[in-house]
């Protein structure tokens, strides 16, 4: 079984839409969920979902570990032809998944108590992400 999911976004963060998931999963039993994100400038994470200042921190750490080509810590990075977002945002998403393994049971995913599924946008500008889901028994 298979779908897409579309998710917004407005600018660097972290979106959750474990939601969507658990809807699209509920009643198919036990298997496993893969996720897979049709980018290559956003990621894919399982994180925290109680406290928003983890997502603030990660991003905050994400930009600070990989400025944009502006910083002169990056003059060297040749890719800015899309802006100066655009190669860090290749590079954060080559160094976190961009793909997702979580196993269900009775359709739900076997998520922890404060785990969410997020998609990670690294670009400046607003997206749609898509997100292709498949679930196999």
């Amino acid at each position: 079984m298979q779908t897409r999911f579309s998710i917004p976004t407005d600018g660097p963060g972290l979106y959750e839409f474990t939601r969507q998931v658990t809807r699209w999963t509920a009643g198919q039993g036990d298997g496993l969920l893969t996720l897979f994100i049709r980018h290559t400038s956003a990621s894919l994470l399982v994180m925290e979902n109680a406290d928003p200042e983890v997502q603030t921190d990660l991003t905050a750490y994400f930009h600070r570990l990989v400025p944009p080509t502006t910083d002169p810590a990056m003059s060297y990075l040749t890719h800015v032809y899309e802006g100066p977002d655009d190669m860090p945002a290749h590079i954060k998403a080559a160094m976190m998944p961009v793909s997702l393994s979580i196993p269900v049971e009775g359709g739900r995913p076997l998520l922890g108590t404060w785990q969410g599924i997020y998609v990670v946008e690294h670009r400046q500008r607003p997206h749609t992400r898509e997100i292709a889901a498949h679930f196999g028994h």
